[in-house]
């Protein structure tokens, strides 16, 4: 079992009133239309599981930060209506998520019927941890289920303190799903184990590399993040973004991974550029003869062919973090082509963190790789070999 914690199918639901913690924090344009719906998509088959068994269907969310109070752009109204859609019924939209007018909305709700709260983060309580406010809101259903992995790492009301006050109080299926895949990957793996690790800086992942390089075979650092570590190893970068204060500390991961055994990578190519713009001029050069005046914003081709070579073997890939500036077409391919390999690579392939899930349906690849997690935060601090709060508190398998 996930932790060692109860899931949605040790506990009977028939005809009970359910109050679920979904993630519907989806991106919506300024005419109020949904952008991406993934997160939407893979909550569907725990609400099903539960209209199957003629529950009472109480979903509560929260979208965007508006930050304590009412602000009509961050509704959760499109995703009733999608999710309507996509359950073939009405999904009722309540106008707060606590009150008396919710109280007699979840009191009316007959078997088989769902209901959305409306956003959580309307009300101060939820970031506040506001007992109180958790309390009436595990005064409305008699089982609670988490299925919102996305916000497992923060101890908000909805997910830290309403389980306290509403047992019994579960995982449902994605949440499940998730912690699964992250044991088979980081846990029990099939070796080898390689960990492909991107993003701008090194300060922001210093806690999952030094928990990958107990773990893994292999690791591979790109990104804007691989030129603290060829400044540190005495090599000029140009303008490239260097994170002065760390290079001790690039250094000692270098060594720790020579001590431990674990085979460290670096790009030995850069598509450079003169500034961060789809107008700059650009060239590759080898890794060692980054220009003054030039800054290293993707990978280069070779670095994208050493990084195949790497994987080729893998049984287990994690990768976490672009390869460059995707989001500029002339700095998308090591990103995308990282992706691509992935999802042709036959060894399980699990990414995470919301630039690296945005770069994978950008690439059009999403389907084809074994599992994307829903959840940016909380999938990076699983990384860092940290316990989930807001998982802590579900009941015990034992």
């Amino acid at each position: 079992m996930p932790f060692g914690k109860k899931t949605l199918r040790d506990v009977d639901v028939f005809g009970k009133k359910v109050l679920v913690r979904v993630d519907f924090n989806v991106p919506i344009d300024e005419f109020g239309n949904i952008e991406d719906d993934t997160r939407i998509r893979s909550s569907l088959p725990t609400i099903e599981y539960l209209l199957d068994a003629k529950a009472k269907v109480i979903l509560m969310s929260h979208l965007g930060r508006p930050k304590g109070k009412r602000d009509p752009k961050f509704s959760l109204a499109p995703v009733a209506k999608r999710l309507s859609r996509y359950l073939n019924r009405e999904v009722k939209l309540a106008p707060a998520c606590v009150g008396e007018d919710v109280k007699k909305m979840v009191q009316e709700l007959k078997e088989g019927e769902v209901l959305l709260l409306e956003n959580l983060r309307f009300n101060p309580g939820e970031e506040n941890k506001d007992e109180e406010f958790a309390k009436e809101l595990a005064s409305y259903g008699e089982v609670y289920i988490n299925d919102a992995f996305g916000t497992c790492h923060r101890k908000h009301s909805s997910v830290y303190l309403v389980p306290k006050f509403l047992k019994p109080a579960v995982m449902g299926f994605l949440l499940e799903k998730e912690i699964t895949y992250f044991e088979r990957a980081m846990v029990n793996p099939q070796r080898p184990v390689v960990a492909i690790i991107g993003g701008a800086k090194v300060s922001s992942k210093l806690g999952i590399l030094k928990n990958l390089l107990r773990r893994v075979d292999k690791l591979f650092v790109g990104g804007a993040m691989a030129f603290t570590f060829i400044k540190a190893m005495g090599y000029p970068v140009g303008n490239s973004l260097v994170e002065h204060e760390l290079l001790e500390t690039a250094r000692d991961i270098i060594d720790v991974a020579k001590k431990l055994g674990v085979k460290f990578y670096l790009p030995v190519d850069f598509v450079v550029g003169t500034e961060i713009s789809d107008q700059t001029p650009t060239k590759v050069v080898p890794w060692q003869e980054i220009p003054e005046g030039w800054m290293g914003l993707d990978i280069g081709p070779v670095s994208v062919s050493l990084l195949k070579e790497v994987i080729s073997d893998a049984q287990t890939i994690i990768w976490n973090g672009p390869m460059g500036v995707f989001e500029l077409d002339r700095f998308k391919d090591g990103t995308y082509e990282t992706a691509k390999m992935l999802a042709q690579s036959s060894a399980l392939t699990i990414a995470g963190g919301g630039d690296t899930d945005h770069a994978i349906h950008k690439a059009g690849v999403y389907n084809a790789i074994d599992f994307v997690s829903t959840g940016g935060g909380a999938f990076l601090e699983l990384l860092e070999g940290k316990t989930l709060p807001c998982i802590e508190v579900l009941d015990d398998k034992a």
